[in-house]
This record gives C-alpha cells, structure tokens and sequence, in this order.
C-alpha cells in the first residue's frame, strides 16, 4: 500500500501542532505496516462515499478512502473533521 495525499490533508497537517505531527506521522506509519493495529481504532464511518477514519490520539483523528493499493488521506484534526469527513 502507499499514500496519496490531498490538499485538504496537507493544508490541515500543516496546521497541527508539532507534536500531533509527530503523532499524525507514526500512526501512518502503522497504517502501512499493521493497518489492524490497535492504537489506530480503525473503522469505517457511516458515509456513502466509503470513507474511513484512524486515531491520532484520543482528540486528533485522519480520514482517508481506499482505492486500489492506496490509501486516499482527506483529512486530519481535531473530532470536528469527522462531521464533514
């Protein structure tokens, strides 16, 4: 698998603290490695376009579709991201 990243997701990083980078930066990590892992809470949210969603920590979550052999990342941030994932 790899990462395809949007704007969105880019523009949002850019705006997290460095820390939460740092975070936002292993949990990818895992995400390629051992997308099962248990630190991610991975689950699929309740979207008709297919979306998912993975933890950063207990506040900060990413959004991303899959498709094919990569993983689309749409979003990342704060519990907010996930009204308009």
């Amino acid at each position: 698998m790899k990462l395809l990243f949007t704007k969105t997701f880019v523009r949002d990083y850019r705006k997290l603290p460095q820390d939460i980078q740092e975070l936002t930066d292993k949990q990818l990590g895992l995400l390629l490695s051992n997308p099962k892992h248990r630190s991610l809470n991975m689950k699929k949210m309740k979207d008709p376009r297919d979306i998912w969603e993975a933890r950063i920590t207990m506040f900060y979550r990413f959004t991303f579709q899959v498709a094919d052999d990569t993983y689309i990342l749409r979003k990342v941030g704060t519990h907010d991201i996930l009204r308009n994932p």
